[in-house]
């Protein structure tokens, strides 16, 4: 079987080869992949080339495909694996194996013939020993792909915690019914925040939403609307506060007698907005630092009384685990979250290099790859004026257009049957 795979060399090396792949042997899976998201974590995997912890250190000799957020089909099981799995059948991967023989290993790191940025892969035995190879019943093949991206979206909302005065124990999750703000919250894994936060069974009462872009806060309420979040019993406000003197003062008076927020999640790396929400923290309140920072320096100033007599305190995840990702995907395949709004741009298989090493420069969230085609990366705002030249995008606007601007599974599947194959 021979596979088209974009595969990392070294620093800022990738290249986009054809070559043969093994036969499978007993335990393992010979997979196609449709789709593959790209993570900031591939950019910086291919900046820093064999100096990454998940990168080995002889890629340059046996190089490894990249992508870790990929969904897909399966071609053949191996003996091994014949009474769970069985061709045809549909998946997704957590690439957080967790393996104790080497806990840094993970698809679209460290293998050679997995990763996402392919069109064929070997799932090796590891995958499925630790649990991984997760079935997949949705429509929609990037729903998978954007799996784990919602999974540590998900994974936030576990790993906050709440404490009982007089008990040593932590409960976690959020406060059931309590005040959460999501502050630099409409990027696009603050889109998926606001979508779980409203539709999962654990849910705030309250739900204040800032950034400082008023175009994008208007989007986000015309995706996620506040008539929407009132019907699922979350009162949502949308809070611009660029223009705002004193931002604590003003987030705090938003909640019942001035008490502050139970959760408060942190989606920018920005030294004054961690220093917003340790202000506006309620008593036991949990600040989630979400956003991972570059420089390894990074710190803000919090209040230290507060930790002392009001209970305040942080918490902070960089992914999700194996049931995170599990409830995404349920959460996803039944319709109840919608993921879309992450995504603003789509290309195919060769687009991926010239968008993994340029992550950083391309503005929106998430670019999404279908490996199967040929296609540049292409921003699904410009799809209306670039289909007065081609009909297939001329089409995909139709259709997103009919679906408030949002990617979808109409989409997808018309793009499937019409794009050139790679």
């Amino acid at each position: 079987m021979k596979t088209k795979a974009v595969r990392l060399y070294g620093k800022r090396d990738l290249r986009l080869e054809e070559f043969e792949l093994p036969q499978i042997k007993d335990d393992e899976i010979l997979a196609k992949i449709t789709s593959d998201s790209i993570c900031m974590s591939s950019y910086k995997a291919a900046e820093q080339g064999s100096d990454h912890k998940r990168i080995p250190n002889d890629v340059a000799q046996n190089p490894v495909i990249i992508g870790h957020e990929f969904c897909g089909e399966l071609i053949e099981v191996g003996s091994k694996w014949a009474g769970k799995f069985k061709a045809g059948e549909r998946f997704a991967i957590q690439p957080a194996l967790n393996d104790p023989s080497n806990v840094h290993a993970a698809p679209g790191y460290s293998f050679r013939y997995i990763g996402g940025a392919a069109t064929y892969i070997i799932i090796p035995s590891v995958v499925m020993e630790r649990g991984c190879l997760l079935n997949y019943s949705g429509e929609a093949f990037y729903f998978g792909s954007l799996g784990e991206p919602v999974s540590c979206i998900v994974g936030g909302f576990h790993v906050n915690y709440h404490t009982t005065a007089g008990s040593y124990e932590h409960k976690m999750g959020i406060v059931e019914g309590g005040s959460m703000a999501l502050l630099a919250g409409v990027g696009p894994m603050g889109l998926g925040a606001i979508d779980y936060a409203i539709h999962n069974d654990r849910k705030p009462s309250l739900l204040v939403v800032t950034d400082i872009d008023d175009a994008r806060l208007k989007r986000a309420e015309s995706i996620y609307t506040v008539e929407e979040a009132a019907e699922n019993g979350v009162h949502l406000i949308y809070v611009n506060t660029s223009g705002i003197e004193d931002v604590p003062s003003y987030l705090r008076s938003l909640t019942e007698n001035d008490k502050g927020y139970d959760d408060v999640y942190v989606y920018a790396p920005v030294k004054a907005v961690v220093e917003q929400g340790d202000k506006i923290l309620g008593y036991d309140g949990c600040l989630n630092f979400f956003a991972g920072p570059t420089n390894p320096q990074f710190g803000a100033e919090f209040n230290f009384y507060n930790v002392h007599y009001m209970a305040t305190h942080v918490a902070g995840n960089s992914g999700g685990n194996t049931d995170d990702l599990i409830e995404s995907l349920e959460l996803m395949s039944s319709g109840r979250i919608d993921p879309s709004s992450m995504i603003t741009h789509v290309g195919g298989l060769d687009s991926v290099i010239e968008t993994t090493l340029n992550l950083t420069k391309i503005p929106g969230g998430k670019k999404l790859i279908y490996t199967q085609i040929s296609m540049q990366l292409t921003a699904i705002a410009d799809f209306r004026e670039i289909g007065k030249s081609d009909p297939v995008f001329a089409k995909l606007a139709d259709i997103v257009d009919a679906n408030n601007g949002l990617w979808c599974f109409e989409a997808e599947k018309y793009l499937l049957e019409n794009a050139k194959a790679i």
